[in-house]
């Protein structure tokens, strides 16, 4: 993910060139299915509501099943709490016998929310995965504005569960994103610009410490823990339910409209002069340039959160000669599924993040790793007002400033085999100091803008995502998890 603080039209011109193990005893069961006994001892000591499920078992793959290949394991066995207290008994370290199987065992395990997580162990474990979807309520109240929601859902879920009410959540853009990865760690939405990230929109947090604790995080029951939850992913216990305010939603203006190679100069000079002018925060644009299958084009999603939108607000988008369009007045989920992301799933994967770039050499990464497998190669430009991080009354772990935002452009890369693992990590980092290099040699000061952790890739430094907040966000986590527990799971680790 590359930020960027202008958005030029040649540096748009450039993402053409862009695109185009743990072991342990067990037994073998009737069936020869190797029963690890940490897996045995959950299910023995969790309530009958919840289940560990086995090699061979539909669930067992469910649970394990990840978006992205490359981020997939295959676990001793997978574990579906359906309470916060059962949670506590797999996971924690002290208080009773039974509250100390996977930190007494010393067992990896993996928390997996909706499984979008790109980078290998960081949801997925070849210990004991841990799959959420029992936590699953969608509870709105009026009175305060807000909606309890579990971490096993997905935001399309959320969104679907609240328009009966005519209102909305701030969560994932995209399809198929599910809400503990945003709800810890971050969250650019279309509503960004009026509301903040999606975790800027977090009141409260259902937590289970590493101790078995179940508690309620707030700003004012514990603000150490909110400020570090907020960004902080996984490092201080496993979060079951998130509260978040929400706000009316009527219908949005909006869709996809795509754009052959021949027509990016024209699409790439809308972006550019969208994000020159754009000042209302009700509008916003999500770009991508893709080298698919060795075609090039670019999908740009128009969004206005009103039935209509304002006359001339996207007319250049409308009136470049486009291959496909799919705008219409519509509800909101219907806008975020709009772009077909899924159709990408089972692919190897990497993001990378910078604070806005591009050189010209899109389409030549794309045609350059077609013979590594690529099946994807794209380029997301991000356009956000300077102003999308004022929406928050306290600190967050991240960004570790907010004196302003900034838009950026998220890479990703999708291959096929494992043998080119090496070459796609090294040609999607290439990629980004390029642009970066490119945009500071062009007068931006965005070198050393925080990378957005959710699309870091895993060699990403801590420094570079959190800053001068880390010192803090170590203090918190060696003070709310001595005995390191949560070390035992993926992720970036305090």
């Amino acid at each position: 993910m590359v930020a960027f603080a202008d958005l030029s039209l040649s540096f748009l011109f450039g993402l053409s060139g862009l695109t185009v193990p743990v072991t342990s005893s067990g037994f073998l069961d009737a069936g020869n299915v190797l029963r690890s006994t940490v897996c045995e001892q959950i299910a023995t000591k969790v309530s009958s509501s919840s289940i560990v499920y086995y090699p061979g078992s539909s669930q067992y793959t469910k649970d394990n099943y990840h978006w992205s290949a490359s981020s997939s394991h295959a676990s001793e066995c997978s574990f579906e709490p359906a309470t916060a207290e059962d949670v506590g008994i797999a996971v924690c370290a002290r208080r009773t016998i039974s509250l100390q199987i996977l930190g007494r065992t010393q067992t990896q395990f993996a928390i997996k929310s909706g499984g979008h997580a790109a980078n290998a162990g960081f949801s997925s474990t070849p210990g004991v995965q841990i799959a959420m979807y029992s936590f699953s309520d969608v509870v709105y109240d009026s009175a305060t504005q807000t909606a309890t929601v579990g971490t096993g859902l997905l935001w399309d879920d959320v969104y679907v569960a609240l328009e009966k009410y005519s209102v909305t959540v701030v969560g994932a853009k995209v399809t198929g994103i599910g809400v503990g990865g945003i709800a810890l760690g971050g969250g650019y939405s279309y509503l960004t610009n009026q509301h903040g990230l999606g975790f800027d929109n977090v009141v409260a947090y259902e937590l289970v410490l590493p101790n078995g604790t179940v508690t309620d995080i707030t700003d004012s029951t514990n603000p150490d823990l909110f400020f570090a939850l907020r960004g902080g992913f996984n490092n201080f216990g496993i979060v079951t339910r998130v509260t978040v305010k929400t706000y009316p939603q009527s219908q949005v203006w909006g869709g996809r409209i795509s754009y052959a190679l021949d027509q990016w100069e024209g699409a790439s000079s809308a972006i550019a002069n969208f994000w020159a002018n754009a000042t209302d925060p009700k509008a916003a644009i999500y770009n991508t340039y893709n080298y698919i299958s060795e075609v090039a084009e670019i999908s740009t999603i128009l969004f206005y959160d009103a039935p209509t939108c304002p006359e001339g607000m996207f007319d250049e988008f409308l009136s470049v000669p486009h291959i496909e369009k799919d705008i219409s007045t519509r509800s909101y989920v219907s806008l975020v599924q709009s772009l077909p992301l899924n159709v990408t799933s089972g692919l190897r994967s990497v993001f990378h993040w910078a604070s806005d770039g591009g050189d010209h050499s899109a389409c030549s990464w794309g045609a350059n790793l077609t013979g590594s497998s690529a099946r994807i190669i794209s380029y997301d430009v991000d356009v956000y007002l300077s102003t999308l991080y004022d929406h928050v009354d306290s600190p967050t772990a991240y960004p570790p400033t907010r004196d302003r935002g900034y838009s950026f452009i998220e890479v990703y890369y999708g291959w096929a085999d494992s043998e080119y693992d090496d070459t796609m990590f090294d040609a999607v980092d290439a990629s980004a100091k390029h642009m970066i290099q490119a945009l500071t040699d062009d007068g931006q000061d965005i070198a050393n803008v925080a990378v957005y952790p959710n699309n870091a890739p895993p060699d990403t430094t801590l420094e570079r995502m959190y800053g001068d907040n880390l010192p803090r966000l170590r203090a918190i986590k060696k003070a709310v998890d001595p005995d390191n527990v949560m070390g035992l799971t993926g992720g970036w680790k305090f």
